[in-house]
């Protein structure tokens, strides 16, 4: 095999759903995902530390919205900045091509509770990076967490359904819950 495999993780993560879905996870080994993604098992390692992981991307989606958050104009609020933010997400980490994949993902995660754990850890990991981010800009901490819980929880929500197909992109669907959860919070 070459020393540089090309598109290695998102070939590993495709391997991974369909063994998951033809075997199961827990009857679906890293090895077997390499093999399958035409790539070895220490190619498996560089990528991901472990079979969990191969359906979460390490902290891709964290970093992406923090430096969307610490990029958005100088002038914008809080709440302006997570815009920024899950626009970056929709235009590099939820793409129309990969809803389909969403959907197996969710399905899978919601069968296991050990990948329920992870993605949970990864919601708080996006809270904390949001956070940090809105800090960074010199928002206070307080208003910086809570609009960031605020951003992850639209997120979550438009994301189901984005999933769903009840939205056209993941970021209309993000903004949409964004403006009901702000709605719902000044009630």
């Amino acid at each position: 095999m070459a020393r540089w495999e090309p598109d290695a993780p998102k070939r590993l993560s495709k391997a991974a759903l369909e063994l998951f879905a033809e075997r199961g996870y827990e009857n679906t080994t890293v090895v077997d995902i390499a093999a399958r993604a035409g790539l070895t098992k220490s190619t498996f390692f560089r990528h991901f530390q472990d079979k969990r992981e191969v359906l979460f991307g390490g902290s891709a989606l964290a970093d992406l919205l923090a430096e969307a958050v610490v990029a958005a104009p100088p002038a914008a609020t809080p709440v302006e900045a997570v815009i920024c933010a899950m626009d970056a997400a929709a235009r590099e980490a939820f793409t129309p091509e990969l809803r389909e994949f969403s959907a197996q993902r969710r399905s899978v995660i919601a069968a296991h509770p050990e990948l329920q754990e992870r993605d949970a850890l990864k919601g708080l990991a996006i809270i904390a990076a949001m956070t940090d981010a809105l800090r960074r800009r010199g928002v206070a901490e307080l208003t910086a967490r809570v609009v960031a819980e605020l951003g992850a929880l639209a997120m979550k929500i438009g994301y189901e359904r984005w999933i769903e197909g009840d939205a056209g992109d993941f970021g209309e669907a993000a903004r949409r819950a964004l403006d009901e959860v702000q709605a719902a919070v000044a009630r």
